[in-house]
């Protein structure tokens, strides 16, 4: 098969065919751009190998160049990368490799084309396209990668026990790939992630959360996770997440399965939704549910507290994982403990205070708060879902009304604690976040307006109260 006119679209593969050829260098694009190419999908990232040296082509291709194309050499690793417009295009030697037992970096050596193609994760991303003028656009497809990308198949080119074990990160490629592209994995294939699963102990916990945010950023999240579930990998590294599955019974009284609902949650919210933290929520939320699970004759199983419990155990979970602890990992947190709050502001007897709580408690999370209720309800009752979703349209009209007239989204009390320093001539002491405390409970209420002339009419009567003086002029 030839893909010539394909190839043709972009200048570049002509003009690095040609000073391959001056070079007397054999050269093809390879991996991930073969693939796309041929699924019709868009990419910016065009790799070259050349049986020879990388580095000297890439050189010679950015002087090439009439204007000055930017060139990085990264001579550790024998490639060379030169940006152009949009596309990244890297360079590198045909090699072979060999691993370690305690490592996933190669011992490498030149090598041929077919060695070089032999060592790639998947023959989806083992095909290679020639650029040389003589054979220009012919591809080289060992493996059957063609027919594995018609077939919808993740498939490693050579035994997959040898290649997960060589480099275990590749397990986690293969169920990315699997998701990015809705593609089974082939039953060898998933039998080798079975049998290594354990070797991802030796991979770095910043390459496993690259790979599983890449997984968790698809349009269905939950086919990669019941795929990391199936093979043993999330056991791993997210035990946690694991312990979720399973469905407890005594009598006739059964919880739901809290791992399926979780995914199901998740799949919800990525329709709402591109926000990567907004989805780690959605598989966080009921993270505390095994750790709070209790039976109770009269109305079965409970969860109680499952929210703050859930909270507090997600500093330490983001920490292991190499999540990002700064602001992202709270809003995550902020939203574990607040998931279960709206639901209780469905009934007709809700008071504007107890919606002015949850605007102040949620901030500039509330929005992302109620796409997170509405995405927990996962009911087979279809009646039920719409009864769940029509009560969420009423809480969010009842927000905007009691935002829109008190405005307490992220409100700062109206009077700072340095003004009742020096209205009363006071050093820093409790009795100052007492009388902030004491307004803001008031604004939250509903007992005085948030605005300054209120709230300082009620800080003179707290302080007379307390026996404090304005300070005289």
């Amino acid at each position: 098969m030839n893909f010539s006119k394909e190839l043709e679209a972009l200048e570049i593969f002509r003009r690095v065919g040609k000073i391959a050829d001056e070079m007397g260098l054999e050269t093809y694009v390879v991996g991930g751009y073969v693939r796309d190419l041929i699924m019709g999908r868009p990419c910016k990232d065009i790799d070259f190998v050349c049986v020879g040296p990388g580095i000297a082509l890439a050189t010679a291709v950015a002087e090439s160049f009439p204007s000055h194309v930017p060139l990085s050499v990264f001579k550790n690793f024998g490639t060379a990368m030169i940006k152009l417009d949009d596309y990244e295009v890297e360079f590198v030697g045909a090699r072979r490799e060999s691993y370690k037992s305690d490592s996933r970096k190669p011992i490498v050596e030149d090598g041929t084309l077919q060695e070089d193609q032999e060592r790639r994760d998947f023959t989806i991303n083992a095909m290679a396209i020639c650029v040389n003028q003589d054979r220009f656009g012919e591809l080289i497809d060992p493996f059957d990668g063609l027919k594995d990308i018609k077939r919808k198949i993740i498939k490693t080119p050579t035994d997959p026990n040898v290649t997960f074990s060589d480099d275990p990160l590749r397990m986690m490629r293969a169920v990315r790939f699997a998701s990015q592209l809705q593609f089974d994995i082939d039953a060898d294939t998933f039998e080798g992630l079975v049998n290594n699963a354990h070797r991802l102990s030796i991979i770095s916990g910043e390459r496993i959360i690259d790979e599983l945010n890449k997984m968790i950023m698809v349009d269905k999240p939950s086919y990669g996770f019941k795929l990391l579930f199936a093979s043993k990998l999330l056991h791993e590294f997210f035990p946690e997440m694991v312990e979720l599955q399973g469905v407890d019974s005594v009598g006739d009284k059964s919880h739901k399965d809290n791992f399926y609902h979780t995914l199901q949650v998740l799949d919800n919210i990525c329709v709402m939704t591109d926000n990567l933290w907004l989805r780690w929520a959605a598989i966080m939320h009921d993270i505390a549910k095994p750790a709070t699970k209790r039976f109770n004759a009269k109305v079965g199983w409970t969860f109680h507290g499952h929210e703050d419990k859930g909270a507090r155990m997600t500093p330490g979970i983001f920490r292991r994982l190499k999540l990002p602890m700064d602001e992202r990992m709270k809003y995550v947190q902020l939203l574990v403990r607040l998931h279960l709050r709206p639901i209780a502001l469905v009934s007709d007897k809700v008071t504007d205070s107890a919606v002015r709580r949850l605007l102040f408690d949620a901030g500039d999370a509330i929005d992302d708060l109620m796409k997170l209720c509405r995405a927990d309800v996962t009911s087979k009752n279809n009646n039920k879902v719409q009864r769940y979703l029509a009560n969420f349209d009423k809480v969010e009209q009842k927000i905007l009304e009691v935002e829109e007239k008190d405005q307490v989204r992220n409100f700062q009390p109206p009077v700072s604690g340095e003004e009742i320093m020096s209205i009363f001539g006071l050093d820093p002491s409790r009795i100052i976040g007492e009388l902030k405390e004491e307004i803001k409970e008031a604004i939250l209420e509903g007992h005085i307006q948030n605005n300054k002339e209120e709230a300082l009419q009620l800080l003179y009567r707290l302080a007379e109260n307390r026996g404090l003086k304005p300070k005289t002029e």
